[in-house]
């Protein structure tokens, strides 16, 4: 699935929509979405939708037939992991001056179930950032 950068905010009935769009295997029409949702309205979810489809976050699938009308099914452009990092990150753009990016890595960690593993993959990550930042340093310069 493509990933798509919003920083647009979302309400919690878009949010709803999005949880329904994410837990299916497949594009959804509206009318699906009440039924996997029954606390969402169709017109609830018609609503959302627009709004979805305007903010980037899902689009058109396909138009299929529905009963003897045409319908659009949707699915998300964003997966779940890449929403809630930009929502983190968003939430920490607000807190930047609270709190310092080596205290959240730390307090992250303190709450990380296999903790030696994921200290390893960030060891990785760290060193390809580090070699990333050199080579732009370097074409910075004009070396």
């Amino acid at each position: 699935m493509p990933s798509k950068k919003s920083d647009s905010k979302i309400t919690n009935r878009e949010k709803d929509v999005l949880e329904v769009l994410w837990n299916s295997d497949t594009p959804l029409l509206a009318s699906d979405i009440p039924k996997l949702n029954p606390s969402l309205s169709i017109s609830s979810v018609q609503l959302s939708l627009r709004n979805l489809l305007s903010k980037n976050i899902i689009e058109v699938a396909d138009i299929v037939h529905s009963g003897t009308v045409l319908s659009r099914s949707y699915r998300p452009l964003i997966s779940i992991e890449d929403f809630i990092s930009n929502e983190v990150i968003n939430n920490y753009r607000n807190l930047d001056k609270a709190i310092s990016t080596k205290n959240i890595v730390a307090t992250l960690l303190k709450h990380e179930k296999n903790e030696a593993n994921t200290i390893k993959e960030l060891e990785k990550l760290l060193e390809e950032r580090k070699k990333q930042l050199n080579q732009q340093n370097k074409i910075e310069k004009g070396v």
